[in-house]
């Protein structure tokens, strides 16, 4: 039985924020979407039943990390990573470019060979090619592969970045070729360019005659301001193709989501709500909240009166703060579950809203408040 094919349905705007479908072989993702980070084949401190309570449709995983430990050829030999890792959602991995630029020991960027860098891990040399990275991201069998690119750090420096950004572009053209045809697999370009919009829409317009099944923007996320951020998609909204997803890498904030989605765009990854959770941050309708904070020692309230999932609720702050200031894993466990889930009914709720034409009062109504 042939494998479904991956599509993209756009089936309400609002604006330019948009509601859609993207259909893969391993079910439906309901965009605009938040993908959970499970950087080493795990969210950390969340099992893969619960991220599915969560309402999370799809994950992210690393190809960086996993081919540093455990490495490509263990988790082929386990069947792929949905059957390493016990989840039958389905998988964008990243190309590993962001963490080459941020993590190695070493790294040496060549236009021919790719990026050659030490493990952050034990030094051990390792060469990412486009061809490598794609070979090793259809080794993990994931869902949504991306591209090859050149993640540089934030600078004014026009010319680096423009010299980066042709590579990248070089690096997606052969990133295509290697990735062939796989119909129920997608293969996403990522827009470079830095905070310079001729690069942007140079970058866009050389992704799209190459021809990708969805457009992430990438090199965000760096150190910029919001603002900065937010005036990168509103150069690039016009021109980014309407029968594809847009995906903005490493974003972020509930803020940002919701600034996001009103330039267009319809998927986000983040580690910040895991690692949130992790150190005592919760997000909730009403702000966030320092939970090892001495004034919840007390209070018996739950930790968001408005989650209406997975029934968290039954824990109270006190309980909460107590978990946190005696370094019990459970803590932890509670609040990732907690940040999670409010990201998704955030999600939820933004569709909700385009459905009925209601998005920018939302916006406007949360902006400011999450």
């Amino acid at each position: 039985m042939a494998l479904k094919e991956f599509a993209f349905k756009l089936l309400n705007k609002d604006g330019y924020a948009r509601e859609g479908i993207i259909e893969t072989h391993r079910g439906v993702i309901r965009t605009p979407a938040f993908m959970p980070v499970g950087t080493q084949a795990t969210v950390k401190a969340c099992t893969i039943d619960d991220i599915k309570k969560t309402g999370s449709d799809i994950i992210l995983a690393n190809t960086y990390h996993l081919m540093i430990r455990p490495g490509v050829e263990r988790i082929q030999n386990a069947g792929g990573l949905h059957s390493f890792m016990n989840c039958d959602l389905p998988i964008l991995t990243d190309s590993g470019g962001f963490q080459v630029m941020s993590l190695s020991k070493l790294n040496k960027i060549d236009r021919e060979k790719g990026a050659i860098f030490n493990s952050h891990v034990d030094g051990k040399k390792f060469y990412l090619s486009p061809e490598e990275s794609i070979k090793i991201q259809l080794g993990l069998n994931s869902d949504i592969v991306m591209i090859m690119d050149e993640c540089p750090k934030k600078t004014d420096d026009y010319e680096l970045i423009k010299k980066s950004m042709e590579l990248s572009l070089y690096w997606a053209d052969r990133s295509k070729k290697a990735f062939g045809k796989n119909p129920h697999k997608a293969l996403f370009g990522i827009v470079q360019g830095g905070l310079f919009k001729d690069l942007r829409l140079l970058s866009l317009k050389g992704l799209l005659n190459i021809n990708f099944d969805g457009y992430a923007i990438g090199g965000l996320a760096v150190g910029e301001t919001q603002e900065e951020m937010f005036k990168v998609l509103d150069d690039i909204k016009e021109n980014l193709p309407k029968n594809k997803p847009h995906y903005l890498m490493g974003v972020g904030t509930p803020s940002d989501i919701l600034g996001a989605v009103k330039r267009g765009i319809d998927m986000f990854d983040c580690v910040m709500p895991t690692r949130s959770g992790r150190t005592g941050l919760a997000f909730t309708w009403n702000g966030r909240i320092n939970i090892k904070n001495n004034k919840y020692q007390n209070d018996n309230s739950p930790l968001d009166e408005k989650c209406k999932n997975l029934n968290l609720n039954k824990y109270s702050k006190n309980y909460l703060n107590h978990l946190f200031n005696t370094n019990e894993i459970l803590g932890s466990m509670l609040l990732t579950l907690n940040n999670i889930n409010f990201y998704q009914e955030l999600m939820s709720e933004i569709r909700k809203n385009i459905q009925k034409g209601t998005f920018n009062e939302f916006h406007d109504k949360y902006i400011d408040k999450l």
